[in-house]
């Protein structure tokens, strides 16, 4: 089993998306995926059309009283831990419990057999729940959008990596994502050159497509299965592709 969280303090440079879409591809070529949201804005979980779970289906448990990590949701032929908005309460209380940073980490532990890929989402901060995203990790995917903002968060990035690395010596970013990209705009073409001079490795940029990312979230689908074949879902597929490859995971064949 491999975990990966989708990570970065920036909002807007979309980890909700692309662990939707990648675990959907995942899932797709026949591993075994998970998916967990850590953000209490639970898009994730609203764009796969789950809404209004109790807390107790969330990780709140398991991040605050070292509870094991509760059953998951079937959607889409991959699993789902969801969030909702009363998941912001873990912030506070977390802060009180010695060792909290590590209970995701070791009940995933739990789930060794069960599945080949865990992806979490992470809130847009470097709050609690996103150091308990972190340190469960083996892998950091970081979007960055092709913006100044994504350029300027690099460093808090680093930092963050730095200060988690204490508690998970062998924590590192496996690949740096260009996200909303627009090849019509010459700022983007110059923060995409400027991503390439500074991190590595860096993932092929991924084109913003508004109407197929907004369709498909309106829709509470992935885009593989709102827009099969498009050029947005070819992007995906592509990503997909290059995450396995920088975490050790085999690229299987699409499910018919």
């Amino acid at each position: 089993m491999v975990v990966m969280t989708f990570f970065n303090h920036v909002g807007g440079a979309g980890k909700s998306s692309l662990t939707r879409d990648v675990g959907y591809t995942f899932g797709t070529w026949g591993l075994r995926t998970l998916l967990i949201d850590l953000d209490p804005q639970a898009n994730l979980s609203s764009w796969l059309g789950v809404r209004g779970v109790p807390q107790d289906r969330t990780v709140h448990d398991t991040a605050v009283d070292d509870q094991p990590l509760p059953e998951p949701y079937p959607v889409f032929g991959i699993d789902l831990i969801p969030s909702n908005i009363g998941l912001a309460l873990a912030e506070a209380r977390v802060l009180g419990v010695t060792g909290a940073q590590m209970h995701l980490r070791n009940h995933l532990q739990a789930l060794r057999e069960h599945y080949d890929a865990v992806l979490i989402d992470s809130p847009p901060s470097l709050g609690q729940l996103s150091v308990l995203g972190a340190i469960a990790a083996d892998h950091l995917i970081v979007p960055v959008p092709t913006r100044e903002k994504g350029i300027n968060g690099i460093e808090g990035v680093s930092q963050a990596l730095r200060s988690y690395r204490k508690l998970n010596p062998r924590l590192n970013v496996s690949l740096f994502v260009p996200t909303l990209f627009d090849r019509r705009q010459l700022h983007d073409k110059e923060a995409l050159g400027a991503m390439r001079e500074r991190l590595t490795p860096l993932a092929s940029p991924i084109p913003y497509r508004a109407a197929t990312w907004n369709d498909s979230t309106s829709a509470q689908q992935p885009v593989g299965v709102f827009a099969p074949g498009s050029e947005a879902h070819q992007h995906i597929q592509k990503l997909a592709q290059e995450v396995a490859q920088a975490v050790g995971l085999p690229v299987g064949v699409q499910r018919g």
